[in-house]
């Protein structure tokens, strides 16, 4: 399969957040907790240095809760804070608020020091299509939220969110699209739905993450209790075993493979098979 995005959204989006970024203090940026590294575009390191960096692990409540740990350390390590959350939950939305004060600190103290008291953090939330943008902007803006207007010195046609008395969230942040140059970047994303399904081979894909699942013991044993395997089978074989175990039938009698296909990736999407992470930091430490 190849997997293919458009580069000419990317400038435009690159180029906007090149403009936006001057006016902020702090980038948040969401990924997958499932695909940590696949669902970040690497642009983002460079249009957001020099500024401070907060990284939200989204979908936490999917993902295999050591390898969130051990990609928490990972970020850490490399200088940025990191909040694993379910953006959809408005009680792990609560905590960002206190750790963007803290990404912001020097900024705050030198404001301080400068005389210029109750100034907000203006932060900017980044993130490719479907890591949750728009899902967590909403959980922590609330019903509440209020645009502010425009700001001495901010470009005409700015408009800034006024989170609460301490946040403000410029509300045109650029979307950076992934870029795969390594196409098994693009399968992941396909995986966990972030590429429509219409265009994609099910079929094929579910053979993918069986492949996958097979490299990590704990998650074959999972996915062999959910539908009666035999995890030691060729993928091919499994597919054909979860359409027979879960009576994924065509008329005639015939097994219905696409269905059974369709079914697994529902189920591992939506963390009925069980909380899976599709890659490790150990990948990404060379």
């Amino acid at each position: 399969m190849q997997f293919q995005w458009y580069p000419g959204h990317m400038t435009k989006a690159k180029r906007q957040m090149q403009e936006d970024i001057k006016l902020v203090d702090l980038v948040i940026e969401l990924v997958d907790a499932r695909i940590p590294m696949s669902s970040r575009n690497p642009d983002i390191d460079e249009l957001g240095k020099n500024k401070a960096r907060l990284i939200l692990l989204n979908k936490a409540d999917l993902a295999d809760e050591k390898q969130n740990q051990a990609w928490t350390s990972y970020f850490e390590e490399k200088g940025y804070f990191v909040v694993r959350m379910d953006a959809r939950s408005k009680a792990q939305i609560k905590p960002v608020n206190q750790v963007i004060l803290e990404a912001c600190k020097e900024k705050i103290e030198r404001d301080r020091r400068r005389g210029i008291k109750n100034r907000p953090v203006r932060a900017m939330v980044v993130g490719i299509p479907n890591v949750g943008k728009s899902t967590f902007i909403n959980s922590f803006a609330g019903k509440a939220c209020a645009k502010t207007g425009n700001k001495p010195g901010v470009t005409k046609g700015k408009q800034w969110i006024r989170l609460n008395k301490s946040v403000e969230l410029l509300d045109t942040p650029g979307i950076l699209w992934p870029k795969f140059e390594d196409q098994r970047v693009g399968l992941k994303l396909a995986l966990i739905g972030s590429i429509k399904d219409e265009i994609l081979n099910i079929d094929e894909m579910s053979l993918e993450l069986i492949r996958l699942l097979q490299q990590e013991e704990a998650y074959m044993t999972a996915m062999a209790a959910r539908y009666d395997l035999t995890p030691e089978e060729e993928p091919v074989k499994l597919l054909e075993q979860v359409a027979t175990n879960r009576s994924c039938i065509k008329k005639g009698g015939e097994l219905d493979y696409s269905k059974a296909a369709a079914l697994l990736l529902d189920e591992f999407r939506s963390g009925t098979i069980g909380r899976m992470t599709l890659e490790k930091p150990e990948e990404y430490d060379a």
